[in-house]
């Protein structure tokens, strides 16, 4: 989305613009205070955008993790169902 709008990837970004996207299930909000008009390296491109984007909660993120006792082998076909059940 720019500037609260849906975007196609042909949009046209000006500075001052707002772009809000989903990159790898977490939510990026940057402005845009200088347009580049060729490509650059990232850390040039990074002093061209602020970003707004929330914390990222990476502990709340993870899926809980099952401890298995040793040596109990691999877990069953519904013993696996039952683990997607619980998550």
């Amino acid at each position: 989305m720019v500037n609260g709008k849906d975007a196609k990837p042909s949009t046209t970004v000006r500075a001052g613009d707002r772009v809000r996207t989903r990159v790898a299930q977490r939510e990026r909000i940057v402005e845009v205070i200088r347009v580049i008009d060729k490509r650059v390296s990232a850390a040039v491109a990074a002093d061209c955008l602020i970003d707004h984007s929330p914390a990222y909660e990476t502990e709340a993120r993870l899926s809980p993790v099952f401890p298995r006792d040793p040596g109990a082998g691999r877990p069953t076909k519904k013993d696996r169902r039952n683990l997607d059940r619980l998550r």
